[in-house]
């Protein structure tokens, strides 16, 4: 999941802080941290039985050279106890704010205006984690006509004078403003270095009023849907994009057979 840098004043991200991680990184970067735990704990845990010189290293290194699985063990089972934590933490905040569930006619949204389930997506156009899952996300769109699907553009992965995750979330607003949103959502989601050239290509490509959209963009009214989404990301404590919210319990990974298998469930 991206890491998320406290918000600036205005309630958009801060794009002073250090870049963000796709979703998985912020666990990886913590398994050195892991592994440093687990030696130190094992040697701990065998001191009172163990002689003093073996205590300084030599059984527990050798143990764990001719057993490297029990790290992974140990790193895994720490990685899901962190994943279980998240997931508990922002189902707890989403039922403690649930009007900022109700449905938002700004945001994009596909599928009946009654759907017994719904799928909201937070998701940065740069991120690759978002990229990744975005053609079987559509797939599974095409596979629930049933289900109300909405997207909610949350772009946290700029900083400093950085801002195309920002430029191409007010693009696909602004397409979206024209009927034209999910063509140009995929289209940027396929795009691997989004430019505000690459962007304007885009759009035009995908039938959008190049001169209209610019002057949405421009426009107040974006920047606070903008900041709106910001809010209810904050409120509801998620930590990165993607995010799922399937009836208001998110998954506890981004693969969209997870997804599926929460919409199952959901509709049960």
């Amino acid at each position: 999941m991206t890491d998320l840098p406290p918000p600036s004043p205005d309630g958009s991200p801060n794009t002073s802080s250090r870049p963000a991680m796709a979703r998985g990184g912020w666990l990886r970067s913590r398994s050195a941290l892991a592994l440093g735990v687990a030696v130190i704990a094992l040697g701990f845990a065998a001191a009172p039985w163990i002689a003093p010189d073996l205590f300084g290293g030599r059984v527990v290194r050798s143990y764990l050279l001719a057993h490297p699985e029990v790290l992974d063990e140990v790193v895994a089972a720490r990685q899901t106890r962190e994943e279980a934590g998240r997931v508990e933490a922002v189902n707890a905040a989403v039922a403690a704010n649930p009007a900022l569930l109700a449905a938002d006619p700004r945001d994009p949204a596909y599928g009946p205006a009654n759907a017994q389930v719904t799928v909201i997506q937070f998701f940065d156009f740069r991120c690759p984690g978002c990229k990744a899952v975005a053609p079987d996300f559509l797939r599974l769109m095409q596979a629930h006509p049933e289900v109300r699907f909405v997207f909610k553009d949350w772009p946290i992965l700029d900083r400093g004078e950085d801002a195309m995750s920002h430029y191409a979330a007010r693009a696909a607003l602004a397409a979206h403003a024209q009927g034209r949103y999910l063509p140009v959502h995929q289209a940027l989601m396929v795009e691997g270095s989004l430019t505000e050239e690459t962007v304007d290509r885009i759009l035009v490509a995908q039938g959008v009023d190049l001169a209209r959209a610019k002057a949405v963009m421009a426009g107040p009214e974006i920047a606070v849907h903008l900041a709106d989404i910001q809010t209810t990301a904050m409120m509801f404590r998620l930590t990165g994009t993607p995010t799922f919210l399937i009836n208001g319990k998110t998954t506890h990974g981004i693969a969209p057979d997870e997804v599926n298998r929460a919409i199952e469930a959901a509709k049960s």
